[in-house]
Formats: structure tokens, C-alpha cells, sequence
């Protein structure tokens, strides 16, 4: 396999899952479809978090000074536009958690400065020398070099800003929608969690202990890059600088939400796409490390976000996409890629008779890998014997028959040549051919002779002589 086809293939593939993905999503722009949508739904207890959301979001959005009233207003009334339309409403309201959480995360700094608790500074070193024996952060700080600050700036300083994008499109192009509404609220509500919990619990990050030592922290500090200092002087620029000295959260050391992340990441994507497990927790390890090498975060900082996002993961994860179901694909994904063996030969469906039975055709055209030309390649090596099928011969053949069927009698020639027309013809609606009796191979039946009780002694006698 050449490059070409080696690129040429996944990108086929991605392409066909787009088509389908966007085939599934809903486009209608009437918001009076969604007003239908919400008068039928039936409201349970579960629903009571949007009481939540709406009662943060309040308190926020009225602490919050820039942008200003009455501009921060726009805020409220074009999320509701939002999700009054259903072709966006599908993506904001499962995406409400993360939405809160990003507004949580800005408008904290608003918050009065006699209202917030006292950062610590101590304690996180302090927990991880108990702990771990050692100051492990420290220690991986003590020698740096430019290429490690590239490989830890790579998941730390982009990875964690891109690849939440990139799991949620692989689970919108090859997972149901039940899996990026999962990803939708763990993501959300584990990062609202940790903000949360840096706001009530403010510590300070080990740049702070390198800069200012054990001295008592305020809130008139500023946030610093730590280690990607060293990157916006690689590369000559002032972003990073920039970026963490007007951080809203200057003391949310703990949890690390980086590592909480990763770690979210590396769950889902070796859920819902196994064979890449190594390769991702890989990349989770490579971000546990940068986060102290950069001097960002203690150990015992990236230990209690990688638990929170355990717990998140397993406690929000549906029933319905554990074990196998984890891998299923979009249902139009694959049942628009395989047609019913009764499409391939022009045959009519068979309806239910009252069991609750799935047809074959249903059956066929959810399995992912069924392919009909392999099987039958299998299977050519040998022919069955479908002659003898039933003793019953009716006089008129069932209707399912009729494009098989001469008039005389005399099975027609397919439209199409296959070594097994007749014998999967023969297979499909067996049910029926059980209870009518009839058999697509002749309009004639013949039982085989019956031996007389002479001919079967002489069989005994010969058999008894052979041995």
C-alpha cells in the first residue's frame, strides 16, 4: 500500500462519516418546532439541573462588569435564540455545561475581593512532601532544556485547547449522539466542578513559591507563565505572557484542570475507540509531566484531577453505552452503506406476524462487516442440497414466489447470475415455506423408495460379513 492510498482511504472514510453525520442533524430553523418539543416532553427529576444552570448563570452574568450592562444582556438573549432554533439548539443545550463553566471561569474575577477566601501557599508543597516523600515538582524543574520545553508546550500550551474539539468531532462522525451528549455534560460539568473548587479552595501554583517564596499571597498578584516563559521567547512573542498574567483564576493550582482534561480525553477515546488506548494515555502522561515541569501545578494537584475526571467519566456514563454498545456506529452510518439480501434480489420484505421477531434484512443491514460477496465466495467450494425441503406440496405457491415462477411451473431465469440465487431464494421466508410447504425447486416432490424387509435383512447380513 502506497502512501497515497494509505491517506486516500482514512480520508474516504472520514468524508463518508461527514456526509452522514450531517444527514442526521436537524435543520429545521422554526422555533416553533422546538416550543412543540418542549410542551411533549415529560419532565423528570434529572431535568431539575437546568434550575441550576439558570440560577449560576444569573449570578454571573450580574457580577459580572465588562462587558457592561446592558451589553452583557446580549449574553442571555442569544443563548435563548439559540436554543429556541432547532439546528442550534441541538448543539447548545447538551453543551450547556461547558458554556456555564467557561462563564464561571471569566466572571470569577468579579467576585469581591472581601468575599473570597485567603489563598494558601503552604499547603500544596507541604501535601506532596507527606505524601510523596519529596517535592516531585521541584525536582523536575531543576534542569530544563529547549527541546523539553517544546515537547511539554505541545499538549500543555495547544493540546489542551484543541484536542477537546477533536474528540468531539470523532464521536459526531463515528459515535451516536448519545455518546457527545455523555461527552458533552462529563467535560462540562468536571471543568465547572474544578473552577468551583479553585474559587472556594485558592492555592498557589509552585511559579509562586519560585518567585515569591513562602510569603503570604493576595489577590493583587498577577498570574505568571512559569516555564512558557521560556516558549514566547523561543519563538519571540508575548501570548503566554499575556494570557496568564490577566488569568481570572491566579490561584486555581488545584485541582489541574489540564490533567483533569487529559485524563477525560484519554477515557473517552479509549472507550469509544479501543484500539488507541496506549497512544492516549500515552499523551495524558506526557501532559502530567508538563504541567510540573512548566511549573504550573504540584503532583498532588494533577492526582486530584485526574480523579475528578474518573468520577465524572463513570458517574455520568449512560447504560446504554457500556460494553459492546461503546463501539457501535451511527445508525446512518452504517445501515445506508449495506442493502437487505431481499433489495439484492428484488424481493419483498417480510412483515411481522405478530412475533416480536426482527427480519433478516434488519439484521443484515446492522451488521457493520457483513459482506455478502465474501460469504458467498466462502461458500462456493460447496453445494447444498436444498431438494428435500418439505413433504407438503400446495397447489398454488406462495405470492413471495412470483418472481422466481413461470407459469408452467419452471423456475425463471435471475435477472442477474449468481452460483446461489436458488438456494438463498430457497433460505428467505422459510417461516413461510414451513407452514405452506412449498419448495422454489420444482412444482414436483418425489420421496425416497422405502426398502422392503428383505432388502433391509440382506443389508444387515452384508454388514455383519464386512466386519
Amino acid at each position: 500500500m502506497n502512501v497515497r492510498t494509505a491517506v486516500a482511504q482514512p480520508l474516504r472514510r472520514v468524508g463518508a462519516a461527514f456526509v452522514a453525520a450531517v444527514g442526521r442533524l436537524d435543520k429545521s430553523l422554526s422555533p416553533s418546532n422546538t416550543l412543540n418539543r418542549l410542551k411533549q416532553h415529560k419532565w423528570t427529576f434529572s431535568d431539575a439541573i437546568y434550575i441550576f444552570h439558570i440560577a449560576l448563570a444569573t449570578f454571573w452574568i450580574a457580577i459580572m462588569q465588562v462587558p457592561g450592562f446592558p451589553l452583557k444582556l446580549l449574553i442571555p438573549v442569544l443563548y435563548a435564540i439559540a436554543l429556541l432554533i432547532p439546528f442550534t439548539s441541538q448543539f447548545f443545550l447538551p453543551a450547556s455545561p461547558i458554556f456555564l463553566y467557561l462563564l464561571s471561569f471569566y466572571s470569577s474575577k468579579f467576585i469581591p475581593t472581601e468575599y473570597r477566601p485567603t489563598p494558601s501557599v503552604v499547603l500544596l508543597p507541604t501535601l506532596e512532601s507527606v505524601l510523596y516523600g519529596a517535592n516531585v515538582s521541584d525536582i523536575l524543574t531543576r534542569f530544563t532544556h529547549p527541546i523539553l520545553d517544546i515537547i511539554a508546550w505541545v499538549p500543555y500550551g495547544v493540546g489542551h485547547y484543541i484536542i477537546p474539539f477533536i474528540v468531539a468531532a470523532f464521536i459526531w462522525l463515528f459515535r451516536p449522539k448519545e455518546a457527545l451528549h455523555f461527552w458533552a455534560s462529563a467535560f462540562g460539568y468536571m471543568n465547572l466542578t474544578g473552577v468551583l473548587i479553585q474559587i472556594i479552595f485558592p492555592c498557589a501554583a509552585p511559579w509562586y513559591e519560585l518567585i515569591y517564596g513562602l510569603t503570604p499571597a493576595d489577590y493583587t498578584i498577577r498570574g505568571s507563565p512559569g516555564g512558557l516563559a521560556r516558549i514566547d521567547k523561543l519563538f519571540h512573542s508575548n501570548g503566554y505572557t499575556a494570557a496568564f498574567s490577566n488569568s481570572p483564576l491566579v490561584f486555581g493550582a488545584f485541582p489541574s484542570l489540564h490533567a483533569a482534561s487529559a485524563t477525560m480525553e484519554a477515557l473517552f477515546i479509549s472507550h469509544f475507540f479501543p484500539h488507541t488506548t496506549k497512544w492516549v494515555f500515552g499523551y495524558a502522561a506526557v501532559l502530567y509531566w508538563a504541567t510540573m515541569y512548566l511549573t504550573h501545578h504540584y503532583l498532588v494537584d494533577v492526582v486530584g484531577g485526574s480523579c475528578l475526571a474518573v468520577a465524572f467519566f463513570y458517574l455520568l456514563m449512560p447504560e446504554g453505552l457500556k460494553g459492546a454498545a461503546a463501539t457501535a456506529p451511527p445508525g446512518g452510518l452504517s445501515a445506508a452503506s449495506y442493502r437487505s439480501k431481499y433489495q439484492l434480489y428484488d424481493l419483498e420484505e417480510p412483515r411481522g406476524r405478530g412475533r416480536s421477531v426482527r427480519g433478516n434484512g434488519a439484521i443484515m443491514r446492522d451488521a457493520e462487516a457483513y459482506d455478502l460477496e465474501e460469504l458467498s465466495d466462502r461458500e462456493s467450494d460447496e453445494e447444498v442440497d436444498i431438494t428435500y425441503r418439505s413433504p407438503v406440496v400446495p397447489e398454488q405457491p406462495p405470492s413471495s414466489a412470483a418472481p422466481l415462477i413461470k407459469p408452467n411451473g419452471r423456475a425463471s431465469p435471475a435477472k442477474k447470475s449468481h452460483r446461489h440465487t436458488a438456494s438463498i431464494a430457497s433460505l428467505i421466508r422459510s417461516e413461510e415455506r414451513g407452514e405452506e410447504g412449498w419448495s422454489p425447486i420444482g412444482g414436483s416432490f418425489a420421496f425416497p423408495p422405502t426398502p422392503t424387509r428383505a432388502q433391509a435383512e440382506e443389508v444387515t447380513v452384508k454388514g455383519s460379513r464386512a466386519s
